[in-house]
Formats: C-alpha cells, sequence, structure tokens
C-alpha cells in the first residue's frame, strides 16, 4: 500500500464517525495497538523535543531500503497520534516519507481538534520521523 492508500483507508475510517468523543477513542485504540518499544530504545536522543508528554521514536533502514519506525507515549492521545503516523509512513523508502504530502491530518479534522501543545507535538513527532528518513537517503546516496 501507498502512503496515499493508508491515508485514504484512515479518512475513510474516521469519516464513518462524527462524533469527536467517539475519534478520540478510535485514536486512543490506535495507540493502544502499537506495539511497546524496547525499553533499551527509551534513551533521552530518542525523546522528541517539543512535545509536552515525553515520545520516544526509533527508526531503522531494513536491507530492502525501507524505513521501520518505533515509537511510545507516556499520554494515551499522543500514543494514538504517533501510531497514526508510523501506520501512514511505516515500511516506506526514506525518498517515500520525504515526499508525502501528510492530508489526512487536516482531512480528518485532527489538527482543528488538538490543544495547541498536542499540535505542536504532532509536528515535531512529524519532523522527527522526516528528519529519519532525511538522514537514512542521505546514506544512501
Amino acid at each position: 500500500m501507498t502512503i496515499n492508500d493508508t491515508q485514504t483507508e484512515i479518512i475513510e475510517e474516521f469519516s464513518e464517525v462524527d462524533d469527536w468523543m467517539d475519534r478520540y477513542a478510535m485514536i486512543i485504540d490506535m495507540g493502544n495497538s502499537l506495539p511497546p518499544i524496547d525499553e533499551s530504545l527509551k534513551t533521552p536522543d530518542r525523546l522528541i523535543e517539543g512535545c509536552q508528554s515525553r515520545v520516544w521514536l526509533d527508526a531503522q533502514l531494513t536491507d530492502d531500503g525501507k524505513v521501520q519506525y518505533a515509537a511510545e507515549s507516556d499520554a494515551v492521545i499522543v500514543k494514538g497520534i504517533i501510531a497514526l503516523l508510523v501506520k501512514v509512513l511505516n515500511n516506506h523508502t526514506p525518498r517515500e516519507i520525504l515526499d508525502a504530502d501528510l492530508h489526512f491530518i487536516n482531512d480528518i479534522g485532527l489538527s482543528e481538534h488538538l490543544s495547541p501543545t498536542r499540535s505542536n507535538g504532532l509536528l515535531a513527532m512529524l519532523k522527527q520521523m522526516k528528519l529519519y528518513a532525511l538522514a537514512f537517503d542521505q546514506t544512501r546516496h
């Protein structure tokens, strides 16, 4: 599946639910389905700056040139948000990640329903995911 296919799938899932309390429940469920990261990855260098809650993000480049993310947060909504980002960007090439237009965030109304601090955190998580992709992209050339 392409990044846009995954975005379309998420948009369709959220379009079936009108109430934002139910949408938050969906986001929390996504966070709960995120596999826990190894305790050894919960290091200060993997903490994302700009998030009010603690978010750890790790990325590895697989042998076939795809980026695999591992993430965790100590806050349920934030964990759901990072789970959404991982779902969309995981297992794609660094170039696909760098070129992606992540319109689903606005399309599902997420950005307008987050507090300013969570919005900043979302941008910080996305920025860090793209920085990993950029670093991997640079090492491959």
